[in-house]
């Protein structure tokens, strides 16, 4: 079973922790990995792009000449798609761009993301993670003290915890989220991964 080390929040040695190696432990699967990234990233997508069609471009309530008799094309409204001000043919209307993965691939995929931050010894274990009041400074100590500072770092908690969240909150490049929170998307975009000990129990409860 994989080990790492457990640190304080001044980066002192507090001994070890045996990971579940069901969880920590997997070969990754590259391939169902990448269609997650995908997938978390087409469901981001706002989808709001739209253009007018014929019948919503305003004017055009009658036939710009007759049928017949002119020499000129037929036409039945200036704002035909031909027309310089007309509607658009086929053009994006709003729509939703996410889909979904079972339930086991969507497993498999963030098992295979958090294997590959043990492998890479890319996953910190903290003790625990406090502060007295929300305090950003306290905060970049802490990233200081573990030589993150300069890396972008998931940082996973237990649960919501109001004073983490906002003493990480003005840091750039750190995010904040719980056991029950974390995907795969995240994982992929920060270079470290900071977890108390109470979170990972309480993932491998989760995924266990």
């Amino acid at each position: 079973m994989p080990k790492v080390s457990v640190l304080d929040q001044t980066g002192a040695a507090k001994g070890e922790l045996e990971l579940n190696e069901a969880i920590f432990g997997i070969e990754p699967n590259e391939a169902v990995l990448f269609e997650a990234i995908v997938q978390q990233r087409a469901s981001l997508r706002q989808g709001n792009h739209k253009v007018k069609h014929r019948g919503e471009v305003a004017g055009g309530g009658r036939k710009p000449w007759r049928q017949k008799g002119t020499g000129r094309a037929r036409q039945g409204s200036i704002r035909s798609p031909q027309w310089v001000g007309g509607g658009v043919v086929f053009g994006p209307t709003p729509r939703s761009y996410s889909y979904q993965f079972p339930k086991k691939v969507r497993r498999l995929a963030l098992l295979s993301a958090l294997s590959t931050k043990v492998q890479a010894e890319e996953l910190i274990v903290l003790e625990s993670l406090a502060f007295d009041a929300p305090k950003t400074k306290e905060f970049a100590n802490v990233l200081e003290a573990l030589s993150v500072a300069n890396e972008k770092a998931l940082i996973v908690t237990a649960d919501l915890d109001e004073t983490v969240a906002l003493s990480a909150r003005n840091l750039p490049g750190v995010t904040v989220t719980t056991a029950t929170g974390i995907n795969v998307l995240d994982l992929v975009s920060h270079d470290k991964l900071i977890m108390t000990k109470s979170a990972v129990e309480k993932l491998e409860e989760v995924l266990g």
